[in-house]
């Protein structure tokens, strides 16, 4: 298959590189080595659209973050993702701690971060009582925001379908050979070339640059993160996302609230040699509970609902790389974008692609807008929810009760421009199976619904794409290899 541009790595930025390519005449595919968008980095971090006040002054990371921040309110409009600004504190417990609120003061305002300010023990208490009473001081971030991660990724991904992507999944890439003026890609699931070559592929990003250049200069440092999710049921303890004094190793252990109504707590920071390994481990969940409390004292893990880890790819450089790759004709890349990632990919994915468009001479194409979606069943009123029934019936079939997912969005989700091919890809775009039982009752309905939707047997339905299979088979399968044992 040949295409104009090739990008490997369907995470944030690629799904966001591959919308703003999409608007312009040319054929654009993203070869995902996982069995959807989103699988990577993207589905587990803390979902923080970070202000920018504590990237270096002059990096990458602080241009990319204080400005992809500032799209995020009308991008989040524009394609329906849950966006919330609802600020940060950064919490100081000692003199010591006050120093580095000072210096992460004056560095955001040299990074261009707007409203910053300290403020004292008794404003923080103020404004979250449920804050640790020994706190001495903050720095508030009132443009701090939080965002569903994942589903900005999906959103994203299907506006570049809408105008004209192609998304390849359970495709990994095992060679990179430079033809005359293609690329040629070998992969699991085939050849595929073309004009230009794009990395962002993440934890493999170091991996794939070597492919594209023959060269080993580039490392990344898997770096795992571990998290506690709590129950939207248990009441906010703060409205702010609240960080503590940062690290050499990250922002440290936060406590926020998730744009659906939980509490996160997270994440750790563990160097890993394996780029997959994303178990959690008593020690690490401890660790999240013992630097939590610090923040809130009264922290309970009875109401958890979930444990996760995710992997942040750090460049031993310690800043991102975002550009045309040096010595290499046609072939761009993006490397170390861990945190502040999330809050920046809109402006990397906006100034590469104009980059590339440049230096390229790619025309504009007349752009297909983002449609209306339909607001979630969960969020309706009662009348809205009548009104919906009437329209769809299958809007009265409650598959997910702890999340309150009807069957009408099931099905909506899985004829998306990147629909739904997995259970946990119905779990990302509707929340069936995010709630207190994880899917315990609503998983084998989910998969008769994908089952009929996708016209395979349930048997063939996967967890997240790959052979993780749900099912070894069926009763009948299993009574006749029975029988034949007997025999």
């Amino acid at each position: 298959m040949h295409s104009d541009i090739l990008i490997v790595g369907g995470g944030v930025v690629g799904c966001a590189l591959a919308r703003e390519l999409s608007f312009y005449r040319v054929s654009v595919t993203v070869l995902e080595q996982g069995g959807d968008v989103a699988e990577g980095s993207s589905k587990a971090n803390s979902g923080i659209v970070h202000a920018g006040f504590d990237a270096p002054i002059g990096s990458e990371k602080a241009k990319y973050n204080v400005d992809g921040a500032k799209r995020y309110p009308d991008l989040c409009r524009e394609l329906h993702v849950p966006f919330r600004r609802n600020g940060a504190m950064v919490l100081a417990f000692s003199e010591e701690d006050r120093l580095t609120l000072d210096r992460l003061l004056k560095q955001g305002v040299e990074n261009g971060v707007e409203e910053l300010r300290i403020i004292e023990r008794d404003e923080v208490l103020a404004m979250e009582p449920n804050a640790n009473p020994d706190v001495l001081c903050a720095l508030l971030a009132p443009t701090s925001g939080i965002v569903s991660p994942y589903e900005l990724v999906f959103a994203m991904a299907d506006h570049a379908a809408l105008n004209g992507a192609r998304f390849l999944f359970d495709t990994k890439v095992t060679g990179i050979v430079r033809e005359k003026d293609n690329w040629k890609l070998e992969t699991s699931t085939g050849e595929h070339t073309c004009r230009i070559l794009i990395n962002c592929a993440g934890a493999d990003s170091a991996v794939l640059h070597r492919l594209m250049t023959g060269r080993d200069d580039r490392k990344i440092i898997n770096r795992r993160g571990q998290y506690w999710l709590l129950d939207h049921a248990v009441p906010l303890p703060f409205s702010h996302t609240m960080f503590q004094c940062p690290t050499r190793m990250g922002k440290g252990v936060l406590v926020t609230p998730t744009v659906h109504g939980n509490v996160l707590l997270g994440p750790t920071a563990e160097d890993i040699d394996d780029p997959m390994d994303t178990a959690t481990t008593a020690a690490g969940l401890d660790a999240v509970l013992s630097a939590g409390r610090k923040t809130w004292p009264d922290v309970n893990t009875r109401s958890a609902v979930t444990n996760f880890a995710g992997i942040r790819a750090h460049e031993t450089g310690g800043d991102f790389i975002v550009g045309a790759v040096d010595g290499v004709p046609d072939a761009y890349e993006t490397i170390g974008i861990e945190s502040p990632g999330l809050s920046a990919a809109p402006a990397i994915a906006a100034a590469l692609a104009a980059q590339i468009a440049q230096e390229q001479n790619l025309q504009p194409d007349t752009v297909v807008p983002y449609p209306d979606m339909p607001k979630p069943f969960n969020e309706m009123s009662a009348e809205e929810q009548a009104e919906a029934c009437r329209q769809d019936p299958l809007n009265g079939r409650i598959i997910c009760r702890c999340e309150v997912v009807t069957e009408a969005e099931i099905r909506r989700a899985i004829h998306r421009p990147v629909g739904a091919r997995s259970v946990d890809a119905v779990k990302r775009r509707t929340r069936a199976g995010m709630g207190r039982c994880q899917g315990g009752f609503c998983a084998p309905r989910v998969m008769e619904i994908l089952a009929d939707e996708l016209g395979v047997s349930v048997v063939e339905i996967t967890k997240n794409g790959g052979k993780s299979y749900m099912l070894t088979g069926t009763v009948e399968e299993s009574l006749k290899q029975e029988a034949e044992t007997d025999a």
